[in-house]
């Protein structure tokens, strides 16, 4: 791998005008394809199999709606202190409102107001009216959601508090805003401090975002071809962005510290793509079977999402290994360790050239109390980890500036939080089955026994009828425990009703859909962390050569992994720290964020892993000398993967502030996740824990040693035969 990367930086070099334009012309014919394609992003989050997806498919062909169903907009009115929505003015103005919308929106179909529904509260105080259009919610026009937010305003100038719910969304997601660039102005500015130049650290970032161009415009058209959701294209610009510097970041120090060394431009480009090029596509290729290996969990969703950020780091190796030594030569010592802004030099300080930094001597000086603390502060945050709770954001997770957050909260002062539990209940009666509307009572009657129940609609008979639906509400929220110990009592009963009245009950519903999401998902987190862990270690032992590193290497990971869950359960669970991370209220979970965590933190955590340690095997297959080599990747690649690790924080940062609660979850535990990782684990406990291992830590049997291929991701033979031709020009010389 390392001669085959060489070869390209060489080749690189030799064609950089070529290579760039070639990029940036691929760049722009996607942006044209994905811009006339259009995206049409998928959200079904649904898992086939789960028993409420099986009853959901029972209760459509009993029940066939249209496919074109048309979007609905509900206008949640709120009247008036000491009015009802009964009074004359209001029950008018109300009217008058829907007038106008349908009106003014010929693809509107009908209107109804609270009246003709009859969904009144008992102080008849709230109540909502809907708006049905000709399309799907999805296909419903920005200028038909203008309309209605426009004419909503005369309610509101009346006194009448009018929110809007329902199948058109108001809100949507934001990828790209403020919050983003700002992480990305902040990556720039650790970039120039690293470099201690503006120039330089402007080319990480670009070669950055072509790459991160080329994968999101590839999902957009995807998009028209394959199931994806929304979510997949926020995760893959995460990812992609925050790994696409980073790599480029590695391959540039590599390069200045060739020229240091006296190489020629092409001599060091090439020896940066085989060497630390090897380790960054090394180390891409383990971020990519972790997001691959989201398709154990055998949700498709996940999968798609796995596999779209999966392009996207695929991508950002390939503009690593190909685009960023094209760059650096063309650049040449424009670029150099020499170029250095004299202001920049200034804030960074004079670096003195020592064995190690001080950081690398405090902690080979005190390794059993670093390791102790390091290990105690991260076990203390995992704690919190084991009450965790999963489940799906809705609109009760939104900010209260959104219009939908304010209706759901007044939908569940109207009717209770179980309004927006609703489930669906399936009774499919047999065959052999006698008297089946006196069976059907039996059953309706021992539901009705069951705890947390307000309220069960009389059975709808289907178009077949052997099919009844019934609509139960229940007393709680969707995501409270007792609503999921509810849907788990209708199913244990369900075998017993089958036994006795010969009817099947089958639970369905959004709230059903979603708490087995949550917990299919929660099954597949112990299967898929262990294979995780199982690939991370034999995958170590073929890079380091021994059994001590990648055993610490894999126990670091689950400590990094148990405290990120950890944090995330004490902020968004437990509902501390909200203000600061501009959280509009507390909530479960994302129920597919531990795996995709248990992912990407994988892959991350690799990559640090690799690059730190694997100068310190360099130095120690050199010299021997345990103590020795651990100062060395400490001062050589401790202040990268310090850079690495800040860039990383500050991408991921940016979506943690986005508006949108699943981006703000994901942001976060990614945020965190490095944190804990990069400078917990690998910058601490990691150089503490070799110190006293000592040369333990490098330990292979040789029987082993004699079967395992040589990956030589740190470019050990590239080296070897840079310094024999050396030799052997000077041989010739004398």
């Amino acid at each position: 791998m390392a001669k085959i990367l060489f070869k390209i930086g060489n080749w690189a070099v030799n064609h950089s005008k070529k290579i760039i334009g070639a990029s940036i012309g691929i760049l722009v014919i996607l942006v044209v394809i994905a811009l006339s394609m259009g995206p049409s992003f998928e959200e079904n989050m649904s898992i086939p199999g789960t028993e409420s997806e099986k009853a959901l498919k029972t209760v459509e062909k009993a029940f066939p709606q249209s496919d074109d169903t048309g979007g609905e907009v509900q206008l949640v009115f709120k009247a008036p202190k000491d009015k009802t929505l009964e009074s004359e003015n209001v029950s008018n103005k109300m009217q008058e409102v829907l007038d106008l919308i349908k009106t003014e929106d010929k693809s509107v179909v009908s209107t109804a107001t609270p009246f003709d529904l009859g969904n009144l509260n008992k102080e008849k105080t709230i109540g909502y009216a809907t708006v049905i259009y000709d399309v799907p919610a999805t296909e419903v026009t920005e200028k038909s959601k203008e309309i209605v937010l426009d004419s909503i305003e005369s309610t509101r100038e009346a006194g009448i508090q009018t929110e809007l719910a329902g199948s058109v969304a108001f809100s949507e997601i934001e990828v790209g805003g403020i919050t983003e660039v700002l992480g990305v102005v902040v990556a720039f500015v650790i970039l120039a401090l690293t470099f201690t130049s503006f120039l330089v650290a402007g080319m990480p970032i670009l070669t950055a975002a072509i790459g991160l161009g080329i994968g999101l415009m590839l999902i957009l058209i995807g998009t028209n071809m394959f199931e994806i959701t929304s979510f997949s294209l926020t995760l893959a610009a995460m990812l992609g962005l925050a790994v696409g510097i980073d790599y480029a970041l590695f391959i540039v120090s590599r390069f200045r510290q060739q020229l240091t060394r006296g190489y020629s431009v092409k001599e060091s480009v090439a020896i940066a793509n085989g060497t630390a090029g090897s380790a960054v596509v090394f180390a891409g290729i383990t971020v990519i079977v972790a997001l691959l290996g989201l398709a154990v969990a055998d949700i498709p969703f996940l999968t798609a999402m796995g596999i779209s950020a999966a392009m996207c780091v695929l991508i950002a190796i390939i503009i690593a290994v190909i685009v960023v030594p094209a760059i650096l030569g063309l650049m040449g010592h424009k670029i150099g360790p020499n170029r250095k802004n004299g202001l920049l030099q200034k804030m960074k300080g004079s670096s003195q050239k020592t064995d190690s930094n001080k950081w690398g001597k405090f902690v080979t000086k005190r390794p059993l109390l670093v390791t102790i603390l390091g290990i105690g502060l991260l076990t203390v945050i995992t704690l919190p980890f084991f009450n965790m709770e999963l489940g799906l954001p809705d609109n009760g997770t939104k900010s209260d500036e959104t219009t939908e957050r304010r209706a759901y909260d007044l939908l569940s002062e109207a009717y209770g939080p179980g309004y927006h539990a609703n489930l669906v209940i399936a009774a499919k009666i047999q065959e052999n089955t006698e008297n089946p509307q006196d069976a059907l009572n039996n059953v309706i009657e021992q539901l009705e026994e069951l705890p947390n129940i307000k309220s069960l609609t009389p059975p709808i008979p289907g178009a077949t009828g052997d099919l009844y639906i019934m609509n139960l509400t229940p007393e709680k929220g969707p995501d409270d425990l007792e609503t999921k110990e509810l849907v788990s009592s209708i199913r244990d009963k369900s075998e017993l009703i089958l036994k006795e009245q010969n009817i099947e009950v089958m639970v369905t519903g959004l709230t059903a859909v979603n708490i087995d999401i949550s917990q299919k998902l929660n099954d597949a987190l112990p299967l898929f962390a262990a294979l995780i862990v199982g690939f991370a270690f034999i995958l170590l032992v073929l890079v380091f050569r021994s059994i001590l590193v990648p055993l610490k290497a894999v126990l670091g990971f689950l400590l990094s992994l148990g405290a990120t869950l950890g944090f995330i359960v004490f902020v968004i669970q437990d509902g501390n720290l909200l203000n600061i991370f501009g959280l509009p209220t507390a909530s479960p979970v994302l129920s597919f964020l531990p795996v995709i965590v248990v992912g990407i933190l994988f892959g991350l955590a690799m990559d640090y892993e690799v690059f730190l340690v694997s100068r310190m095997r360099e130095v120690y297959s050199h010299t021997g000398d345990a103590k020795k080599a651990i100062l060395a990747g400490m001062k050589d690649s401790g202040g990268v993967v310090t850079a690495a690790g800040l860039i990383m924080i500050s991408v991921f940062a940016g979506f943690m502030f986005a508006p949108d609660p699943i981006i703000k979850q994901m942001g976060l535990a990614l945020t965190f996740g490095v944190l804990f990782d990069a400078f917990i684990v690998r910058m601490a406990i990691v150089p503490a824990v070799m110190s006293l291992m000592g040369k333990a830590a490098w330990y292979l049997p040789k029987w082993l040693d004699n079967i395992l291929p040589d990956l030589d991701i740190e470019g050990e033979s590239i080296m070897r035969d840079l310094e024999k031709k050396d030799s052997s020009v000077q041989n010739e010389a004398v």
